[in-house]
């Protein structure tokens, strides 16, 4: 068995990781999650290589490219994968944008808010990221309700792509004002 991957954030209960190739197993799995495939999208992955194919071309991607990108999300007590977190940059989008989805087994434990307020706090503080976006589905209610958790503001519907229609959330970070 190899090493894991840099750890790039810790929580109470969460690692945050960068993914690697031994992780294509999970990712198989999470990205044919019926809700993954319902607000997200089919990637095409059907199989370990291609599962391999999206971490070499997605996330290791952006990591060398940008030095931050989309992070698999474990348990510390027992480095479970439990879903995905991280912050994206996207040609579509001004600034970058906040990504996560989580195995439906994990929802409802608070994994992805304790993840999710994480790579924000990370974002706006460590990488310096003065307004951090996100997008969902239309009807993704509970991402929706998560981003208004984490305060993230609603700006508008755009399209990433044609017929693509997706909502369009904003959080600007308000340290340096005065409370």
């Amino acid at each position: 068995m190899t090493a894991a991957a840099p750890t790039v954030l810790e929580t109470a209960r969460l690692r945050l990781r960068r993914l690697d190739l031994g992780d294509a197993p999970f990712i198989l799995r999470l990205v044919n999650e019926p809700s993954w495939l319902r607000y997200i999208g089919d990637r095409g992955v059907r199989d370990l290589d291609g599962a391999r194919d999206y971490i070499a071309n997605g996330p290791l991607a952006m990591y060398a490219r940008l030095g931050y990108g989309l992070w698999l999300v474990e348990r510390k007590d027992d480095g479970l994968p439990l879903g995905q977190c991280g912050l994206l940059k996207r040609d579509r989008l001004e600034h970058p944008d906040i990504g996560f989805a989580f195995a439906p087994a994990y929802w409802g434990q608070g994994y992805a808010r304790e993840a999710a307020a994480a790579t924000l706090d990370y974002g706006h503080g460590a990488l310096g990221m003065e307004e951090i976006q996100a997008i969902t589905s239309l009807d993704n209610a509970a991402s929706i309700g998560l981003l208004s958790a984490l305060g993230f503001a609603y700006q508008r519907q755009i399209e990433l792509a044609p017929g693509d229609p997706v909502k369009l959330f904003s959080h600007k970070n308000n340290a340096e004002e005065p409370t």
